[in-house]
């Protein structure tokens, strides 16, 4: 049976410390059956910082993490840390539901809701951040999309709400339920059915479970205009939580303009079936020469995602010998708030060309990098499987966060793509978003927390663009993303590129019509270029930030890295006709040659950074040559062995949440360790169903058999002696954490205030990972509540330790970071400690 605590103890747990229940900004008791609308509040202006950074400064959440928050009332004063200003509570009122004000653009909303009786209701609200209810984290809404519907319960009496705010508005309203499940259609995911193909097409749908108990066993059955459809089987939903899950529609092809679809949620009520909800909608259907949606399932976290296509037009016969080998694949990345489905719709359709727009996993998602960058992988190989398409004409481009998209992902992955064309696109956080710059005279902490960025830092691997051809486009009156960030990419790739093109549209600003994107120009340049054909064996040159983001160009595979997230870079020439490699290497530890376009032969030669390797043995179970670095020689190895860093499982932290990561939440600990485990999880869960229309399987840690699914990551919430999972896990680790202490190695951390991310293989398994989220106790865990993992650019060590303390001194509080050797260790990795 599923372990699940009581609602109450969920909410009670949370805060140590009696709230002090003035109900300043209360509103009077409603029917249950009334909706509970948002009008007397009270606001503060932010007192803290943050930004895209692994640390924040945040009075408010100070007192929260230390459990000495209380109620606020009109006239309470708050200190912002670091030397900030001093800020006041102050009342204001809601106009139906809906309160502008200027403190909620980055401040709290507090609101007080009574309740006649303990009962369940659904929050819809938009305009913040995330917000507390009762202690419990639950997910905002920062860009006001309006599909966030959370359960919450009310107990008997007085209920809290703590909004942290960020664009200026919040509305707010409380409602009743019509059932114990129901179905959020406001965020569906779907295909389009295109005539004449067959098969099973894949949609997917929000299901809210607004009971105090499981909803175990729930079924989708799915009817297609009137037909009656198989029951889809769905995965356990935990008590109060939301979970986006998938679906299957069957094929139709007899032509219809529009899909009428049915949804039922059915649960099991003794040996009936109890209808709970049901949900209607069209799906569209279209010609395969039509813009269309496809659905497929990620392997990121098993959920159900989209792309856009823009079909090619007929070739020509002028043209039958250029797209012999199939149609080319134009890979285009939509801007911030844009739909995959609007950015495909911008383009006119091409000859011998699809144009395949990806969606980033949201319209504003994770800026193409992160999970992100992920997407447009999956996109890029379903797509070129679906429409069969010739991989040596694959081609990128994009407008504004589409276009830093392009710079990115082809930087990134410099063999996908034959030329790439950013338009009006920035070139890094750090240029543009509001992301961390490197400090002058950074200290060591400074300097490794840092380093984990490495991979958004566009100018640091600019040298992999001279393996494509790029054509940069931008309006000379943009006033969003400024033609600085096109003029300073030109500067740099004129420095050392052979093929670019530059062109600035005189007087055009940031969108000057489907011709910023669909420009003539561009896709000549673009189909001017085609892929080595990697049967020659193109020569290698090849900048990565770490193995775990981008190991492969063409033949040659970075395994592992000397120091982490220190830019590696490999030069690598083969003669074919000798049997000859010739090359140098920088920050390579491990490295492998993919033999499979050579004739096999008795003996290989190598020159690596000067060094000599005659005579060497063809491999004789895989064409794959393995070569280590042995201090300053590199020798012929066999394949790693187990438990060693790998590109599949090499770290850093946010590298776990990948691989259908599976959620474990302790329940072996105290009350409101357990309590806190629970909401940290379902609240993660919920976070990344927002930002990544994600999927995440919850469960808690007696109900996990680790030899079930062994190459799936596992993401675990509590410590050794509050998650029955970590021993199986986790006992063999170099980083312990229970009550009262972390241990890193050698070293013990004592107190109860620390918060510990690390990330470490999962045993058994040569590509899972095990995150983990835990605290050394309750002022620990609730410090990782908003840490920022989910926030695209924003990176972690292998391994980091804070104290409560960094909300109000930052870095300062950073107590250890670092990242393990090679061989997982601490002893040879590299490790910085609070002085």
């Amino acid at each position: 049976m599923s372990q699940y605590l009581r609602p109450r103890d969920l909410c009670s747990c949370l805060l140590v410390v009696p709230l002090l229940l003035t109900p300043v900004a209360a509103c009077a008791d409603e029917p249950a059956d009334k909706d509970i609308v948002l009008k007397q509040c009270l606001v503060l202006k932010p007192v803290g910082r943050s930004g895209r950074s692994p640390l924040h400064l945040d009075a408010v959440e100070a007192e929260i993490v230390a459990g000495r928050w209380a109620v606020p009332k009109a006239g309470d004063t708050v200190q912002a840390p670091a030397g900030g200003a001093k800020q006041t509570w102050e009342t204001a009122t809601a106009k139906d539901g809906t309160l502008q004000h200027d403190a909620l653009r980055g401040g709290y909303l507090y609101w007080n809701v009574a309740s006649d009786t303990e009962r369940v209701c659904i929050l819809e609200a938009s305009g913040h951040s995330l917000v507390y209810v009762n202690g419990e984290p639950r997910v905002g809404d920062p860009y006001s999309n309006g599909i966030v519907r959370v359960p919450v319960l009310l107990h008997k009496g007085t209920n809290d709400l703590l909004f942290l705010a960020g664009r200026g508005q919040v509305h707010a309203k409380l409602v009743k339920p019509a059932a114990r499940g129901l179905l959020n259609a406001s965020d569906l995911t779907l295909p389009d059915y295109v005539l004449g193909e067959s098969g099973k097409l894949w949609g997917a749908v929000v299901v809210i479970n607004a009971d105090t108990r499981p909803l175990e066993h729930p079924t989708l059955q799915v009817a297609v205009n009137g037909a009656d459809g198989a029951g889809n089987t769905l995965p356990m939903i935990p008590p109060l939580s939301i979970r986006k899950v998938a679906f299957q529609l069957a094929s139709h092809a007899a032509k219809i303009e529009n899909k009428a679809v049915e949804l039922k949620l059915l649960s099991k009520k003794g040996d009936a079936w109890e209808t709970l909800d049901v949900a209607k909608f069209n799906v569209n259907q279209v010609t395969a020469e039509q813009l269309h949606k496809r659905t497929f399932l990620s392997d990121i976290d098993g959920s159900v995602q989209y792309y856009a296509v823009q079909p090619a037009l007929p070739v020509t016969d002028k043209n039958q010998e250029k797209f012999k080998d199939g149609p080319a694949l134009f890979l285009t990345l939509h801007g911030a708030g844009v739909e995959g489905v609007g950015q495909a719709a911008a383009y006119g359709r091409k000859e011998g060309g699809h144009i395949v727009a990806p969606t980033n996993r949201r319209p504003y998602g994770f800026d193409w990098e992160d999970w992100g960058r992920l997407d447009a992988l999956e996109v890029l190989d379903h797509a070129r499987k679906e429409l069969k398409t010739d991989p040596r004409r694959t081609y990128l481009t994009g407008h504004s966060m589409g276009g830093h998209g392009t710079w990115h992902v082809g930087v990134t992955f410099p063999d996908r793509f034959a030329a790439i064309a950013p338009s009006a696109g920035w070139i890094s956080f750090a240029t543009y978003a509001g992301g961390t710059k490197r400090p002058d005279n950074p200290t060591p902490m400074q300097a490794l927390l840092y380093r984990g960025g490495l991979a958004s830092e566009t100018l640091a691997l600019e040298h992999n663009y001279a393996n494509q051809g790029v054509y940069v486009l931008h309006g000379d009156a943009d006033d969003n993303v400024s033609v600085g960030q096109a003029r300073e990419m030109r500067k740099q790739l004129g420095a050392f590129h052979p093929d670019f093109a530059y062109h600035e549209q005189p007087g055009a600003g940031h969108w000057w019509g489907n011709a910023c994107v669909d420009w003539p120009p561009l896709f000549e340049f673009l189909l001017d270029h085609k892929r080595p054909d990697l049967a020659t064996l193109p020569p290698v040159h090849f900048v990565t930030a770490s193995p775990s983001v981008s190991a492969v160009c063409h033949w040659a595979t970075v395994e592992a890295q000397i120091k982490a997230f220190e830019p590696s870079t490999l030069a690598l020439k083969c003669d074919a006709d000798k049997h000859r490699f010739a090359g140098t290497t920088k920050n390579i530890a491990r490295l492998s040659l993919d033999l499979t376009a050579l004739k096999p032969a008795k003996t290989l030669q190598l020159e690596l950074d000067g060094q000599k390797i005659d005579d060497v043995p063809w491999p004789e179970k895989t064409a794959r040559l393995w070569l280590r670095g042995d201090g300053d020689k590199w020798v012929v190895s066999s394949a790693p062995a187990a438990g060693t860093k790998n590109p599949q499982c090499g770290g850093p932290f946010k590298e776990a949440f990948r691989n259908r990561m599976i959620f474990v939440y302790g329940t072996k600990g105290t009350k409101e360790e357990n309590a806190w485990a629970f909401a940290k999880a379902r609240y993660d869960a919920e976070t990344f169903w927002y930002r990544g229309n994600g999927s995440i399987d919850v469960m808690a840690d007696v109900n996990f058999d680790p030899k079930q699914e062994p190459n799936r990551n596992a993401i675990i919430y509590g410590h050794a002696e509050s998650n029955a999972a970590w021993e199986a896990l986790l006992g063999n680790s170099p980083v312990q954490v229970k009550r009262g202490e972390v241990t890193v190695g050698d070293k013990k951390i004592s107190g109860d205030d620390l918060a510990c991310l690390f990330v470490r293989p999962r045993p058994g398994s040569d590509k899972a990972s095990v995150g983990v989220v835990s605290g050394s106790g309750l002022p620990g865990s609730r410090l990782t509540d908003r840490l920022p993992y989910f926030v695209s650019g924003v990176a972690y060590p292998d391994c980091i330790v804070l104290g409560t303390e960094t909300l109000t001194k930052g870095v300062e509080g950073v107590r250890a970071a670092g990242f393990f050797g090679n061989d997982w260790s601490v002893t040879e990795g590299e490790f910085v400690w609070k002085e």
